[in-house]
C-alpha cells in the first residue's frame, strides 16, 4: 500500500482541524450571559413582562439572561441602548409602543425600522372607561354627549401625547369629531388618571382593561368599548369599538423582543425560534393572563410590518391633535 506523502497527510489534518474548530467556533452562540434591556421602570408591566421571558429565554438559551432597566427620556435611553449596542446577539431589549411615538414628537429619529425585529410578545388595547355610575349605558352615548358639549368631558390616563391620549384622539378622528374637543389633562400613568376618574376630576380614562382591572372588578368604573378586534378575554362581554360604534379605530400598547440591526443569522435565527416557543408556552401564557395582559405573537416579518403600521396610525393622530413636530 503506497504511502501518502507527509505534506499531504500534514495539510489534510490540519484542513480537518481547521474546519471542526470553525464549525464548534459558529456554533457557540451563546457562549455568555446575554443582556436584555427595558426601557422601562421596574415593578411595571414592561418589567414583568421582561422578567418572566428573561427567566424563560435562560432555558432555552442555556445562558443567564440579566434583565437590565435603562430608564429616562420618556423611553428614549433605554430604546437607544438597544439599537446602539454592539449587532452580536448579546444584547436585545424589549421594545414598547412608544418607540412608533418618540420620533414624530422630536425626542429622537429611532422609530421601529432602528432594529432586527425577533418577535411581537404583547398586544394591551385600549378600552373606553368612564365612572361607574356615569349615564352613558354605551359608547355611541358617551360619543353623543362629546359632541353635543365639545369641552366638556376631560380624559386622563399618560402624559400628553403619550399612548392612550391618542387611542381616545384617533378614535374621535375616526368617527368625524374633533379630536380636541375631549381635553387631555395629563398624568403619570393610567392608575392616577383613574383615581382621578373615580373622584370625579376626568370622565374617561383610555387606557387598558388590565390596568383598570382592579377599579372595575370593585364595581367604580365601567368600560364601554375596547379597540380591538376581538373582545378581550378578561372582560368578554365589553364590546368591541366596531360593535358598539362602527369605527374600525384600534390601538393599544404593544410590546415585543428586538435587537440591534445587523444581527448576525446564527443569533437571529436562535432567539426567533426560543422566542416563538416562549410565547407559546404554559409559562408565558399563564403569567401574562394572571396580570391580564394579551399575548399576540407575530414573527420577525409580520411584527416588522406591525410596527411600520403603528407608527404610521400614531403619526397621523399625533398630527391631528397637534402634537407631532
Amino acid at each position: 500500500m503506497q504511502k501518502k506523502p507527509m505534506p499531504i497527510l500534514l495539510g489534510a489534518v490540519a484542513a480537518f482541524t481547521l474546519g471542526l474548530f470553525s464549525a464548534v467556533a459558529h456554533a457557540a452562540w451563546p457562549e455568555r450571559p446575554v443582556t436584555l434591556i427595558v426601557p422601562w421602570g421596574a415593578g411595571g408591566g414592561t418589567d414583568a413582562t421582561a422578567r418572566i421571558i428573561g427567566s424563560l429565554l435562560e432555558k432555552e438559551l442555556g445562558q443567564p439572561i440579566n434583565v437590565v432597566n435603562r430608564t429616562g427620556g420618556s423611553g428614549v435611553v433605554g430604546h437607544q441602548a438597544i439599537a446602539a449596542a454592539a449587532p452580536d446577539g448579546y444584547t436585545i431589549g424589549l421594545i414598547t409602543v412608544e418607540i412608533a411615538m418618540m420620533h414624530w414628537q422630536g425626542l429622537t429619529e429611532l422609530s421601529g425600522a432602528s432594529y432586527t425585529p425577533i418577535g411581537l410578545v404583547n398586544f394591551d388595547p385600549a378600552g373606553l372607561q368612564v365612572r361607574a355610575d356615569a349615564p352613558y349605558k354605551t359608547a355611541n352615548d358617551l360619543i353623543a354627549a362629546i359632541k353635543a358639549n365639545p369641552g366638556k368631558f376631560k380624559a386622563s390616563g399618560t402624559g400628553q401625547g403619550g399612548i392612550w391620549q391618542l387611542a381616545i384622539a384617533g378614535m374621535l378622528k375616526d368617527l368625524k369629531v374633533d379630536p380636541t374637543s375631549v381635553p387631555w389633562v395629563p398624568s403619570n400613568g393610567a392608575a392616577p388618571g383613574l383615581q382621578d376618574l373615580v373622584a370625579g376630576g376626568v370622565e374617561i380614562v383610555p387606557c387598558s382593561l388590565p390596568e383598570a382591572r382592579s377599579l372595575i372588578d370593585a364595581g367604580k368604573v365601567k368600560s364601554l368599548a375596547i379597540m380591538n378586534d376581538t373582545p378581550s378575554t378578561l372582560y368578554p362581554n365589553v364590546p368591541t369599538l366596531k360593535a358598539a360604534t362602527g369605527s374600525d379605530w384600534k390601538l393599544g400598547a404593544w410590546r415585543g423582543i428586538a435587537a440591534p440591526k445587523n444581527l448576525p443569522a446564527e443569533a437571529n435565527d436562535k432567539l426567533v425560534a426560543a422566542i416563538k416557543k416562549i410565547a407559546a408556552s404554559k409559562e408565558y401564557t399563564e403569567f401574562m393572563a394572571s396580570r391580564g395582559f394579551g399575548v399576540v405573537y407575530r414573527g420577525p416579518d409580520d411584527f416588522a410590518k406591525f410596527m411600520a403600521k403603528s407608527d404610521a396610525d400614531l403619526g397621523a393622530t399625533m398630527k391631528a391633535v397637534g402634537i407631532a413636530k
